[in-house]
This record gives C-alpha cells, structure tokens and sequence, in this order.
C-alpha cells in the first residue's frame, strides 16, 4: 500500500525525545474520547435495563398487550446484551478526510443525545465506514489519514497511522494491505482457543465479500488461512445491520461442520452486537434431534446419495399395507366383521390419489374402510326379511360409522394398514429390519443394503436429512397436538376454576371506604377463570432464533454454511428446505473435502436448486498460514488436483516447518517428548495434535498421562492449552503450532487421504512438526 506509516505502540519508531512526548499527549487524547463513548455506552446499558426491569414488572393486560410487552422485553434484553458484547475493543478506528473532519469506528454506532444526534462512533458496517477497509493511496476516497486504535480493556494502549499519500509510497509495502501493522499484530499474536473477530484488519478482497448483495447464492471460495470464517461470521453481522427489516423476523442460520468449531467461533458474532443467529451443525438441523452416533464414512456416504429418496418413498409405501388374506374383526356386541384385500387396496389406492403426505392421507383412508365395514354392517342388521330394500335410513348408517370409528379393534386395523407416522419410527424400523431394507432398497447392491442395517439407538448426522425427507413424504398431521393443547387448556382453567371456588366467601376487597357508601366487592367479581388463567398464561418470550429451531418448516431470511464443501447431496436438499428464497452464502473449499459424499464441484452441487444463477467470490490470500508451510501443502495440493492453486501466504515467519521420522515403537513416547518441548515454548499459545482417527485414543492416552490437562477426541476443551484430535475434528480450527502424526496413515485411512493431509497440514500460524514412523 502507497502509505506513510508511524507506530507509537510501545515507542516503536520514535526517534526523539519530543517525538514520544507528542506521541503520548496523541494517546492521551484519544484516550479522553474512548472514556466518553464508554460512558455514552454504560449510560445506554443502564437506560436499557431499567425499560427491562419496568417491563418485567407490567402484567401486560390483554393478549395483545402482554404480546406487545414480550416483544418490548426482547428488545431490551437484546439491547443489553449487546451493549455489554461490544465493550473490548469498543472503538478501534478513526478517519481523518481532507476537509477536516474526523470519524470514529466501532462495533456499534453511538450517537450524541442533542438536537442534532450527532455520530460519535460509526458502526463499522456503515458506509461511511467503508474506506477504512478500502481506502488507499491510489484510491483513498476522501482520507487523509486512517488512525489504528489498540485497546486493552478501556484503556488505549497504542495507534497506528497510514497517511494516504502516493508521493511517499513504499517500494516495500504490502500494496493489496490495509492496517498492515494491525493486521500482522493480530496474526502473530498468540491463539485463544477462541476465533476472533477480524472487525479491525477487514481487508479489501473481504470486505467485497461481507458486503455483497443480499439476494441469489453466493460462493466464497478460499483456501486455508483466507479468513472463509471470519468473513462468512461478519458478513452475517453485515446483512443484519443492513437488512434489519427483512431479516429480524426470518432470521438467519449459520451452519458449521461440527459442535466444536461451532463453539470455537461462537464469540465473534455477540462481539459484533448480534446475538441473534442460530448455529447448527447438520446433524442438528431436524428439530428435536442432536446427531451425535458414530459410523463410518461409507455408511455416511450412502445415506448422502440422491438414491436415498426414493428408498424413503418406498418405505413409506411399504407401510400402506395391504393383506394377503381377507381379515377378521371382532367386535363386542356385534358380529364379525371381513375386510378383504381388494377393500383394502381400493381404500390405498383411493388415498395415494389425493397425493397428499401419508399422514395426512391417512383420514381418507380412514373414511373408504369405515365406510365398507359400515355397509357390510349395515347390509347384514338392515337386510328386510321379505327381500325388500335395506331397512335402515342414511341416518342410521351414519351413526354405524360413527360407533365403529370408536371400536377399539377397528382402530387397531386401521393403524396396522396404514399406521400414523414420526421420521424416527419410519427410520429406525427400516433401518432395524433387513427384510423393509431390501423391499425399500431394490437399486443397492447386497452390500449396499448391508451398511444401512443397524440396530436402533440414536442418530448419526448423515440421519437429519433423510429424517427431514421422511417429515416431507409422510406430512405432519397436527390434530392430536392441537387437541393435546386443548386438553392441557381445559386442565388448566379447571384448576383456575378450583382457585376461584376457594376465593369464594373469603375476606372481601374494599374497592371503596365502606363508610362513605362504597360497595363492597369479592375476588370472583373481579376475576373469572378465563381471565385468571389469562393472566397465569406465559407470553411468547421465544427469540426468533429459538422458535426457528424448534419448527421444522422455518424458513430462514439467509442461510451460511461454512466447510460446505463437506454437504452430502441430501444435505443440500435439507438446506435448500430451510430457505426457499436462495439467499444464501456458501463457504469451503472443494481441495478441502474429506466426506466421500461431500462436494468436488460448485456447480455439480448447486446446479438442481439455482441452475446457473450463482456467483462465485474467491479469496486468494491466507493470512494464517506462513509461507513456509504453504509451501510444503502446496506439493500435496498439486497431488489433490494440479489445476488448483494455493493461495498466498501474506507473511514468513523464517521457521522451517520440520519433519522427523521415528521408530514405530517410539511413536508414543517421541510424541509426548516433542508436546513437551513446544508448549514449554509456547508461552500463552495453543498446540494442536492432528493424529490418525485410527489411532485417536491410543496416542491421546500416551499425551494425557504426562500433560493431564490436555484435551483429547471429540468435543474437546478448546481453551486447553495442548489438543490431541482428528483431522476431522480439527477442520476450520487453528493452533499457534501444531505437531501432525504419521501422515501416511492419515492418507491411507480415507478415500479421501490427500484432503484430510492438507487440512493438517494448514492449521498452524507459526510453527509445524511432522512425526513420521520410519517405514521397514
């Protein structure tokens, strides 16, 4: 960048005595201004938790006030989450243009309380915010001068300033770099265990991205280290400040590849005062399902293949029974009943007609046996001695039918010809039954059919889509919840009903001094039951995200997914669900793939839902991994596809990444010698061990018996300061250093080897180690 740069962070750059004192009076300055945005700020957390508190405290009075009310005290409990969220790091920026005037940036806007309400800090997502990210010599939009604010706590500890002045250019400089300082500062600074939020060091080929157009689906395609993250966490903080009003009542949905890179880049969006996306793995994505079962990846990658519909739909239809034998009912009070095979299969085919889901064709069904059994009954008790018409009217036919819906046993036929349905009773007794699997399953293989056999207890993630697409093909028959609730209502108001008889004869309510006329009123003169189970009943306190994941048939305002490279097939027929109108944002990197079912083309994967109305944004420089150790994951990307093109490195931190080979008998304990010696050296950082899956809890075991506070496997304590896990469990993480164990067998383990290697290969800012077992 053609810039004119000074630093007066710890002194560094000042050359005189004088300089260092105009220096720190410059701090000292900014200091004054950050004290009074943190005093604006902590003035507008107290205003928002008293209109709380007052709130809380109101009964709301009527149904539509209580629900005005609730939604009041979401929006001030959001406000005060927010206010609190954004305290570090508050504002970290100034713009000084050519005319004079100056801008302050931050994690939110905050405004002068005068008649002119006046900006004192610009929400970085604003426009006028913009060339702080953009603004160069060549281009510098109006500024003069972009001023870096580092504060610690409430306390500015240091500035940067890049003077846009193309006559002072640096032969040198990082020209595609903004805040270069900044940025390299945030880069080698140590790893938390936590992703941070890059709302500082936005650069140029980023924000393009954050804040691309809402509408259509966008991919983002970037290698390891190009912040695909970070921008897909900021481009949600953007599109819900921009697009408040379309987006607060739909919500949006960031999808990541599993829990544990769900909670190491859950703090970056309350850091950027939004608090209300909701983050899913796939396997949570069906309501009232957390996927957690493991199975193995050719599993896995059958039950992401298209195929997979119509072995559903033949499930479903395996279920709609017909019988090979005429069946007996037998009735109390009434004679035997026959319902024959044709009946029954007229009756199915009468409801697959209708082509409505089997749930709710099921009442059609329904009403065809009820009606046969009806006139065979009525044929028989109605039947004229002498061989005239039936004596019985339509009135007495119906009141035939009425009776044998209530007969227990017609009930119980008719749940075993055409039973009422949830997704996990159609897949768990598929799954559980190799004879429904070969009739569902004609078009797999033997063993084909043989990897979908299982016995029940749990659900694996490659499970939510087809429980999904079970949900669609059998439909959602919501009158027994409807009457369920209805009940629970009754209950309710008869035990307000109880309250109120109890009330009755108590001590009366002097609503005026009796003395002077008054009248004098009991409690049921004031209250009924309806009005006091009114005021027991609980508003709607749900925020749009809780109540999105709690209804399946949500449909999401935008959707992220970041690794999508990762989504089955059928997972992106679940996604496509979840948001009809195709605003989404898709995050991977296709030379990243590790899941036999994941995505190897763009294209191939979105072609059946958008056609060709996709654009494609791709980030070229990585700013996590040194050069370094891009060159070492550059061979094996050449092996993976040697079309592609890593990306690159904006820094080299002069460490050669090292690779030992060992003795296989000493694998172990080379391994806990080298985990030793680096977090000895790591001060604050974090060490990562990328290991076979084969060999997880052997090598963890060896790790945790000298280091006990190391974290191992799934799930793991991502604040530990050494982390023993999978290259599947590793991926969208990174580490400070990280030692990679036996590469060879992470290559042989999977189909998929050469990807799963340059995923652990890219996880380190500063420092890598490869253990290699030495070969006969």
């Amino acid at each position: 960048m053609a810039v004119q740069r000074y630093s007066s962070e710890l002194g560094e750059g000042l050359s005189t005595q004088s300089d260092e004192q105009q220096h720190t009076d410059e701090i000292g300055r900014e200091q004054e201004y950050v004290s009074m945005l943190y005093r604006r700020l902590d003035g507008l957390r107290d205003q928002a938790a008293r209109r709380l508190a007052e709130e809380l405290r109101s009964d709301g009075g009527t149904d539509q006030a209580r629900s005005q009310r609730d939604t009041v005290v979401r929006m001030y409990a959001e406000q005060v989450e927010q206010f609190s969220a954004v305290e570090q790091g508050l504002c970290f920026g100034r713009l000084d243009s050519d005319d004079g005037s100056r801008r302050y940036i931050g994690r939110i806007g905050i405004f002068d309380t005068g008649d002119d309400y006046d900006p004192l800090l610009m929400d970085w997502r604003a426009p006028a915010a913009r060339p702080f990210y953009l603004a160069t010599a060549a281009n510098p939009q109006g500024v003069r001068r972009r001023r870096h604010l580092r504060t610690r706590d409430r306390k500015v500890v240091g500035l940067h300033d890049e003077t846009l002045d193309l006559a002072s250019a640096s032969p040198t400089a990082h020209e595609e770099l903004t805040g270069e300082a900044s940025l390299l500062a945030a880069l080698n600074a140590s790893r938390t265990g936590r992703m941070r939020d890059i709302v500082e060091t936005i650069q140029a080929e980023q924000d393009r991205v954050i804040r691309a157009d809402l509408g259509g689906v966008l991919v983002v395609q970037g290698g390891p280290g190009t912040g695909k993250t970070a921008v897909a966490l900021h481009r949600a903080a953007y599109l819900l400040y921009t697009h408040r009003r379309e987006l607060s009542t739909r919500g949006v949905l960031l999808v990541g590849p599993n829990v544990t890179f769900l909670r190491y880049i859950s703090q970056v969006l309350p850091t950027l005062a939004e608090t209300g996306v909701l983050l899913r793995t796939p396997g949570d994505l069906f309501p009232g399902v957390t996927a957690r079962r493991a199975e193995s990846a050719e599993v896995a990658a059958l039950k992401g293949r298209l195929v997979m519909t119509e072995v559903l739909a033949n499930a479903v239809q395996d279920r709609q029974w017909v019988p090979d034998e005429p069946l007996q009912i037998e009735l109390e009070q009434r004679d035997r009943l026959t319902l024959t095979p044709e009946t029954c299969r007229a009756a199915r085919e009468r409801a697959s007609r209708s082509g409505r889901p089997h749930n709710l064709a099921r009442a059609l069904f329904d009403i065809e046996i009820i009606h046969a059994l009806a006139d065979q009954e009525a044929e028989r008790i109605g039947a004229d001695p002498l061989g005239g018409e039936n004596l019985l009217d339509e009135a007495d036919v119906a009141e035939i039918r009425r009776e044998l819906r209530e007969e227990p046993d017609v009930r119980a036929v008719l749940d075993q010809l055409w039973p009422v349905l949830t997704p996990q009773r159609l897949l768990a007794d598929l799954f559980a039954d190799p004879d429904r699997i070969a009739t569902a399953a004609p078009m797999l293989d033997a063993d084909e059919r043989a990897l979908l056999h299982r016995e029940p207890g749990g659900w694996a993630p490659s499970d939510a889509p087809l429980l999904d697409e079970a949900a669609e093909l059998l439909g959602e028959d919501d009158r027994a919840a409807a009457a369920r609730r209805e009940r629970i209502r009754a209950q309710a108001r008869e035990y307000a009903e109880g309250v109120l008889e109890i009330w009755r004869g108590s001590r009366s309510i002097d609503v005026e001094d009796e003395a002077d006329g008054g009248e004098i009123l009991g409690v049921t003169d004031l209250l009924d039951a309806d009005r006091l189970l009114e005021r027991q009943e609980t508003g709607d306190t749900l925020t749009t995200a809780e109540r999105a994941a709690a209804d399946r048939n949500w449909a999401f305002g935008h959707v992220i997914v970041d690794e999508a490279q990762e989504l089955s097939p059928m997972g992106w027929r679940l996604l496509m669900r979840r948001c009809p109108s195709r605003s989404m944002t898709i995050v991977g990197d296709v030379a990243q793939t590790g899941a036999l079912a994941g995505t190897a083309s763009w294209r191939v994967a979105l072609e059946p839902y958008v056609a060709d109305r996709w654009r494609l944004e791709e980030l070229t420089v990585s700013y996590r991994t040194p050069a370094e150790i891009m060159a070492v994951a550059a061979d094996v990307l050449a092996r993976i596809d040697p079309g592609l093109r890593p990306p690159r490195s904006v820094r080299s931190t002069g460490v050669e990444p090292v690779d030992r080979t060992v003795a296989p008998e000493r694998l172990a304990a080379e391994l806990v010698d080298e985990a030793l010696r680096e977090v000895t050296g790591l001060g604050d950082g974090r060490l990562g061990v990328i290991v076979p899956a084969g060999r997880v809890d052997e090598l963890g075991a060896a790790v945790t018996g000298a280091l006990p506070e190391a974290a191992v496997g799934e799930h793991p304590e991502l604040e530990s300061q050494l982390v023993v896990l999978t290259v599947a469990q590793a991926k969208g993480l990174e580490f400070d250093s990280v030692l990679l164990v036996d590469p060879d067998a992470i290559v042989a383990e999977s189909p998929r080897g050469d990807s799963d290697l340059y995923v652990a290969l890219t996880r380190a800012t500063q420092r890598l180690t490869t253990l290699r077992p030495l070969t006969p």
